[in-house]
């Protein structure tokens, strides 16, 4: 009989989302009349369709796969030259950061790369995470053996959690112990907070003092309004020395369903091997991509590149409007009904917390069986997020105005 991988027998119950839509599930079948007037304003999913720029190049990308002529098969195993070029060029030299395209990988999401990251680093590793953080982070290290088991509170052993507070504006401050990989996520889900630019700033100097490496999740720095605010790890002087980035097309183009991002991983980033040689991680990861993937599908890649013509930025500028509009409806009417409110306005989550006495899982039950909208409880994102729910903005604009309504009766 074949072995499992017996980390996976230390995951807890279920992931956060799929244990949300069981209970919506429940509620649903036991309440066939408040069904129909469910909003769900939890999982992160985008809601409006894919820009018009991004449709064409995709059915012309279909067109070109059709004809003997322009047809395509393996393409690089980085992904298409083109599409890499323009993301170095537009997306980091035009903002004064040297990134070459070779640095670039296309991928189908920041998600997938957040745990694929660890083929390569080794279990030695001392893990930092901030809490409350995106459950994916946690998970992935699990199922990769690079922890112990759970505690009651849920923490694993063999994780260095990073508290994020009110109190210090839930950006995470660097352990008094080395750690030597740390997963930071700004804009932040699920509290939506940012990161400023000295901040960030300790982060690297503390990266490079300890040899570590900052794992950057940027997924949301199209969201970013404040001109104060990085939009990238790399903006800080020393990064390309310690970080790695992950970017994705999901809440900027809208490809949720579609699926394509990339990763940046800088030839300057150096790893230590178990003999003691510092080796380079961008070799090790480019024979980590050309074994196990074939990059992401031609017309997705097509589809993703056209978010950089003049007409693409416009429609992805709409699409970003639309969802902060929301956002910022959500939080004033949040606010208005006399909830202490977070986020919200350079990135597309409320962070809302609870009123006293109720836990996060408490509030979700209320908000469905009173108002029938789905949030997202804090504590499924660790345990300093207990005592906070996430309301996601990625929503159509009536059912966003709908969801102000309700709020009120609380």
């Amino acid at each position: 009989m074949a072995y499992l991988n017996d980390n996976y027998l230390k995951l807890q119950a279920g992931y956060l989302f799929p244990e949300i839509a069981r209970r919506v599930r429940e509620f649903c079948e036991a309440n066939p009349d408040a069904a129909k007037r469910v909003i769900r304003c939890g999982i992160g999913d985008v809601t409006e369709p894919l820009p018009p720029a991004v449709i064409a190049a995709m059915h012309r990308a279909v067109e070109e796969l059709s004809v003997r002529e322009t047809f395509r098969g393996y393409g690089h195993e980085q992904g298409l030259e083109s599409l890499r070029e323009k993301i170095a060029q537009q997306d980091y030299r035009e903002r004064g950061i040297e990134i070459a395209p070779d640095e670039i990988f296309i991928s189908e999401g920041s998600k997938s790369d957040c745990g694929y990251i660890l083929d390569v680093l080794g279990s030695r590793n001392r893990i930092a995470i901030s809490d409350p953080v995106y459950p994916a982070y946690v998970d992935t290290n699990v199922m990769a053996g690079h922890t112990g088991r759970a505690d009651e509170s849920g923490r694993y052993e063999g994780i260095t959690y990073l508290p994020c507070r009110p109190e210090n504006h839930f950006v995470p401050e660097p352990p008094d112990e080395p750690v030597d990989i740390i997963y930071l996520c700004f804009p932040n889900n699920p509290t939506g907070a940012v990161a400023t630019r000295e901040q960030l700033a300790n982060w690297v100097e503390y990266a490079r003092a300890n040899e570590a490496i900052l794992l950057f999740d940027a997924a949301y720095e199209a969201y970013v309004s404040d001109p104060k605010i990085p939009h990238s790890i790399f903006e800080i002087e020393g990064a390309r020395e310690c970080a790695v980035e992950f970017r994705s097309f999901s809440k900027n183009g809208g490809f949720t369903g579609v699926r394509c991002g990339f990763t940046v991983m800088p030839k300057a980033l150096l790893v230590r091997a178990g003999d003691g040689r510092k080796l380079p991680l961008h070799s090790l990861w480019h024979r980590r991509w050309s074994t196990k993937a074939n990059s992401v599908s031609y017309p997705v890649q097509r589809g993703a590149e056209a978010i950089y013509t003049a007409e693409g930025k416009e429609q992805v500028r709409h699409l970003i409007d639309h969802y902060m509009g929301n956002a910022r409806i959500l939080r004033e009417a949040a606010e208005q009904a006399g909830l202490q409110v977070y986020g919200g306005v350079n990135a597309p989550y409320i962070w809302v917390q609870t009123p006293a006495g109720l836990t996060s899982w408490q509030m979700f039950d209320r908000m469905l069986h009173e108002l029938n909208v789905v949030v997202t409880p804090g504590s499924g994102f660790g345990a300093c997020g207990e005592g906070f729910f996430r309301i996601s903005a990625f929503n159509s604009r009536e059912n966003a105005e709908e969801v102000a309504r309700r709020l009120a009766k609380l």
